[in-house]
């Protein structure tokens, strides 16, 4: 659940405890250094076994899978034709260039394909300009969420920010796609230096988890997952948004894709408790970054009115009378979320995001950085908002 593994409000002891497990694994860390695949635990095992049993990704057995060794381009394009073939999936059109990097040249499969009334089916293997090349975490994203037929609801996610006055980065559609869809695993605080961003080059390891997660949806025409994704893109809509609005969640929409890391407040390498990562937030650190360390023209005070790192201490900083209720929520304002939903006192409150409106907030949480609806578990654990726009004198 939200900020479980977070440095939020947990305990000392809770705290002490995953330090010491950062400790033990603290030999894994030199692993993650190019060279020493071999040595990062193997952490995807079970994912990989389905894969494996499924006849995909070329290996015979787990044993045999090289997890950590970099996807490759044609590895990808083979997966996701057999991914296809097995659950009745529309081939994938060509995409556009990696989205994470306005340098990169696409090298998508083509497709040799026979069309019916109704579907168009794979019949031959893709073709792929650099077979060996890398693949990076968001070309993965895309490439699977197109293989589910999914590349018009990741269109409509972008179209709906942009439409709302919001600047967002290529990736963003298929990034919230593939995260409603549960593609993307949050790896132990202990391990945060396995965690990839969207620019850095996939592991077979990470492409064998979202393979298996896909495997589980079952058929397309059978699959809930996929439905509800196209559902919830086809009803996407954002109010306009003014300026500062649009300036603050143009920042947020701009980390969709980033990973969960505990403490974490910055898209490049930290070390938070001992743990080195690549970049990456928590849920309070998520919201630090846009609200705190971002520098925006003429903001004033706006840097000032979050002053604690934590979300118990963001929590606080506002007076009641000065806190925001469900129903008066607007786009930029800060969420909270405590045990006891909108009855929660200052300590209990656990987890912290940014509402986009319209029933739609961002977080940093399991899935990394990502949409989610204020609906259902969340509703009923929103304790309270703050509107640091007007607290810093930029709107009323």
């Amino acid at each position: 659940m939200p900020c479980a593994a977070s440095a939020d409000g947990d305990t000392v002891g809770h705290r002490l405890a995953t330090l010491a497990a950062a400790v033990v694994l603290a030999a894994f860390v030199a692993a993650a250094a190019p060279g020493a695949a071999g040595r990062i635990p193997n952490w995807a095992a079970p994912q990989i076994a389905t894969v494996v049993s499924h006849q995909l990704m070329g290996a015979k057995s787990v044993r045999t899978f090289k997890p950590n060794v970099t996807l490759k381009q044609q590895t990808l394009a083979d997966l996701a034709l057999g991914l296809q073939q097995e659950l009745g999936s529309p081939a994938p059109p060509s995409p556009s260039p990696d989205p994470s990097s306005t340098t990169t040249t696409s090298t998508y499969p083509t497709y040799t394909t026979t069309t019916t009334s109704t579907t168009t089916t794979p019949t031959s293997a893709p073709t792929v300009a650099d077979p060996a090349g890398q693949v990076s975490m968001a070309q993965l994203d895309r490439q699977l969420v197109y293989s589910l037929g999914l590349q018009q609801a990741s269109k409509e996610f972008a179209a709906g920010a942009r439409a709302a006055g919001a600047a967002v980065p290529g990736r963003f559609g298929t990034e919230v796609v593939s995260r409603l869809l549960g593609l993307r695993i949050n790896h132990p605080a202990a391990q945060d230096f396995l965690e990839l961003r969207p620019q850095d080059p996939a592991t077979r390891a990470e492409a064998a988890y979202s393979a298996a997660q896909i495997l589980n949806f079952g058929y397309l025409s059978d699959s809930w997952q996929v439905e509800q994704a196209q559902s919830l893109a086809d009803s996407f809509e954002l109010p306009q948004l003014n300026d500062w609005q649009r300036r603050i969640l143009s920042v947020a929409f701009s980390k969709v894709g980033m990973p969960y890391i505990w403490g974490g407040t910055s898209d490049g390498p930290e070390t938070e408790f001992g743990v080195s990562s690549r970049g990456g937030y928590d849920c309070s650190g998520f919201v630090w970054r846009v609200y705190k360390l971002q520098s925006y023209p003429n903001e004033g005070s706006l840097a000032s009115t979050i002053k604690g790192r934590t979300t118990y201490t963001m929590s606080v900083e506002v007076p009641r009378s000065k806190r925001i209720p469900f129903t008066k929520l607007q786009p930029a304002d800060v969420v909270f979320f405590g045990t006891n939903g909108s009855h929660s006192k200052g300590p209990q409150i656990f987890h912290t995001g940014i509402y986009v409106g319209n029933g739609w907030f961002i977080q940093s949480s399991d899935y990394g950085v990502a949409l989610a609806q204020l609906s259902g578990w969340y509703e009923k654990r929103f304790a309270w908002g703050r509107r640091p726009l007007a607290e810093a004198g930029l709107e009323p």
